[in-house]
Parts: structure tokens; sequence; C-alpha cells
């Protein structure tokens, strides 16, 4: 006999807005949680007697009772809206354009980006993360459940911000839900600092998650809409409609707090200084140290985003009117081009090239050298390269069951062997193989694990913070 349990929890205003949902079917119990109208995320558990499954299936929701859920049918009470963001793109009225190299077109709006030494990321509204090489070839897809927020870089994992609320590791073949924040925070951005996962969302809030995606502190901020966050090991720099503020990065307070020129839109670090792009044409460079306005970038529209060459030798900027910024460290403006595809929601600086996701939903490299920025302000510019999806293009999609993940029947040479154990009433995963260390928690798809059960996985590699993280594909051991 299988029996069902639904529940919701659903506050007004910005309040939680998410359902619980616990089925009991023999000696499985399956949890399917997440916001009000999604299909959520589902874990599913084996127990040795039918009994021992009802107890646990009571015990789940008897927890989430007490914590204010009710009894409710599906589908009666409507999702709740997830912010879209808004964004005005008028024409650039810089006399020349940009020297583009080339530009590829996702066909969605595009924020997420990011440029490492292999290849460049970039993640749109639909959903989609594209990996290409840096000479712009198309390499593959991942297609993730929601729009992607942001990208962001913690060594060499990459993560995915998503609008259904978890942040996706693209690390490797199999993408997986490495945090899953609360189903009522409304992501706006992300920074990632040795597997600790700081959230800046909607509400203005600061959360603040630890590799295990347990919740470790948070924030109210003092403005609305934060779409700042930058992480290192002193400070976390947190940026919404009233400022920037530094605090402590174990939540033990604030350290300081400057008033922006207008809302922050955007923001950037280097070693010592932080970077505010904001609603009144302005970025300021913020001293880590003490919040102290060190200089000032003055832009002719809103800013949406900003980046350095390393070091803050020169300043880029991007504005509502399809405009990119070159400026001297001391905050002289050097240069002003046209994008040539819509206002940049977010940027990167290489190796002499400027790399920019746009409001149309294009990824845009621009040769950002001395000598081609010269020529195209006198008019001379490449023949900007459109690229093409490749006919079979690989594509990847996250596991959300056991079943879906692939299974052999011994572990593969130069392996690794790990097993989800139980542990104070949670799933954690150890390392089976010889040669880690046995007490160490594993950083793994919560959607796919279950007790007893035991993964092979390529790779392991220590993270500062005393866990392992994966690398590579994932299978079940049989």
């Amino acid at each position: 006999m299988t029996t069902k349990t639904y529940l919701e929890l659903s506050q007004d205003g910005e309040g939680a807005h998410k359902f619980y949902e616990v089925t009991v079917d023999d000696l499985v119990v399956s949890v399917r949680y997440g916001r009000i109208g999604a299909a959520g995320q589902t874990q599913t558990s084996t127990f040795a007697t039918a009994d021992k499954a009802r107890a646990a299936a009571a015990k789940k929701i008897g927890e989430k009772v007490r914590k204010g859920y009710a009894p409710a049918v599906q589908g009666q009470r409507a999702a709740r809206s997830v912010t879209r963001r808004a964004v005005a793109s008028a024409p650039s009225t810089a006399g020349a354009v940009a020297p583009v190299l080339w530009r590829f077109r996702t066909g969605s709006s595009a924020f997420g980006i990011h440029v490492d030494d292999d290849r460049c990321w970039v993640g749109n509204q639909a959903g989609d993360v594209y990996t290409l090489s840096h000479a712009g070839e198309v390499q593959a897809r991942f297609s993730l459940p929601d729009g992607v927020k942001c990208l962001v870089a913690d060594d060499f994992w990459i993560y995915a911000g998503c609008d259904d609320g978890r942040v996706y590791d693209l690390s490797s073949k199999l993408p997986f839900a490495a945090y899953d924040i609360a189903a009522d925070v409304d992501i706006f951005w992300l920074d990632i600092h040795e597997g600790v996962l700081n959230v800046a969302d909607r509400s203005g809030r600061l959360t603040v998650i630890d590799h295990e995606d347990e919740h470790q502190w948070s924030r109210g901020g003092r403005g609305q809409h934060a779409w700042m966050v930058r992480a290192d090991g002193d400070a976390v720099y947190h940026g919404d409609t009233k400022g920037v503020t530094a605090y402590a990065p174990d939540g033990g307070g604030e350290l300081w707090h400057t008033a922006s020129a207008g809302a922050v839109l955007f923001g950037w670090q280097e070693d010592t200084a932080v970077y505010a792009g904001t609603a009144r044409w302005k970025v300021q460079r913020l001293a880590k140290k003490d919040g102290r306005v060190e200089a000032v970038y003055a832009c002719d529209n809103t800013v949406y985003s900003c980046a350095t060459s390393p070091g803050g030798r020169f300043v880029f900027a991007a504005d509502a009117s399809s405009s990119v910024y070159c400026f001297a460290e001391d905050g002289t403006r050097l240069w002003k081009l046209g994008t040539g595809a819509g206002s940049a929601l977010s940027m990167q600086y290489r190796d002499e090239r400027l790399y920019l996701v746009t409001s149309d939903g294009s990824l845009v490299c621009v040769d950002a050298s001395e000598a081609a920025i010269t020529a195209a302000q006198h008019g001379t510019v490449p023949v900007a390269r459109d690229v093409k999806l490749a006919a079979a293009l690989p594509t990847y999609e996250p596991a959300t069951t056991v079943a879906a993940v692939t299974a052999v029947s011994a572990a593969p040479a130069g392996s690794v062997v790990v097993e989800c154990v139980q542990e104070g009433g949670r799933t954690r995963v150890h390392v089976v193989s010889d040669g880690y260390e046995r007490s160490w928690n594993v950083q793994f798809p919560r959607a796919i694990r279950e007790p007893g059960a035991r993964y092979v996985v390529d790779a392991l590699h220590p993270a500062s913070g005393g866990f392992y993280r994966v690398r590579g594909d994932i299978r079940r051991l049989l």
C-alpha cells in the first residue's frame, strides 16, 4: 500500500513558499520538496522493514509540521514568480564599435560567464550553459532545469546558480546540485571560496552555506535586490540598494559599510579592493580593509557590469546603452565603444581579451589589446565571426534519481569508491578506497544518495575545509 502526505508552507510577502511531500511504498520512502509550483527535488531511502519506513516518514512529516507546514492540495496554491531581471538596453552613443573577434548567440538573455585557462563558459535564462574554446568553438552544452543567474569557480570546479534555488556543480559530465538553497530564496548572485557558498538574493539577504549544503549564517542586509557578493579569506562583500557591506567570514559581524552612488548592480574584486557598479552611472573602487572609496570611474549611463585586468591596472565597465568602457587605475577614461550586441550584463577580462555576456544572449569576445582598441577608435575593426553550434553537440543534464546514474559491476582501475552512510539522521558520503582520510565527507549530489549504496568516481580532490570534491563521472557500483 502506498501512502502520500503533501504539505505546504506559504508566507505573505517574500516569505517562504515551498512544499514537502512524503511517499511511503512498502520499504521505500521518497521525499520531494522545493518551491510551490515547481517539480522540486526527490530523495529516496530504503529501510529494512515497512514499520521502519513508516516511522521514518512520520518523523519527517512531524518535523515539517512543527516548522509551520500544513496539509494542502497540490495545485491549488499558485507558484510565486521568480525574478527575471528586466533589462533596458538602448543603442550605444559611442562613435565606434569595439573590435569583436567572435560572437556566439545562446538564444536567451545571459548573465553567467566564466573564463579559465581551458575554456569559456556562458549561462543564459533558458537554463543552457555552453562551453567554448578561446577561439570560439562550441564544445558542450549543459541543460539545467531553470534560468542561470551566474557562474562562479572555486579552483577548477565550476558552479551555476539557478532560478530553481539550487547551485549546480558542472565540473563533470554529470552535473549535480551541490548546494540546495532554501526554496524561498530567489538567487541573484553568488560567490564561492574554499567550498563555502555565499548567496545574495532578491530581498537583500546574504546567506552562507558550507560544502555539506548546511546553513552557516545569514544577514538581512540594509537594502533590497542584492546583486553583488564577493568573498575572500578575510570577508564577504555584499552589495544591495543601499551600498556595500563587509562581513566577517565566520558570521562574527559587520566589518564596515559604505554607501554607494545608487543601487549596486554588479561587483568585482581584486586582492585589495572591491569594485561596485551602480545605477548612478559610476563604478566605485572600495578598499577591502576599511571600505574607503579609493577611485571613481564615471560612465554615461547605469552600470550593468564591471571587471578589471590583473591587479586593477585597467578597469572595464558596461552600461545600459550597449557601451563598454576602459579606465586607467586612477579613474581616467581611456575609451568608450559600442558592444554591437546589446548591453553587457556580466564580463571578464583575460589575456588582453574582454569577454561579455549580453542582453541579447550573446557571448562576445573583444580584442582589448592597445593596438586593436586604437584601430577601433579610428573606425577599423575586424569582421566579427558568428559562432555556430556543432551538428552533434554533447549535452549533459543533471541526474535526479539513482536510476539515472550509469551502473557498473566493478570499479575501473584508478577510480575511487565512496559509500553513503547514515550519520546523525543524515546521509553522508565517505571514501572506501585506500589512501584517503576516511573521516572526511565527500561533496556529493543529494538527489542520488541512497543509504548503503556505493558509487565510483574518477577522482577525489581534498579541499582546505577538510572534505573531498568529486572530479569526473559518477557511476553506481552494483
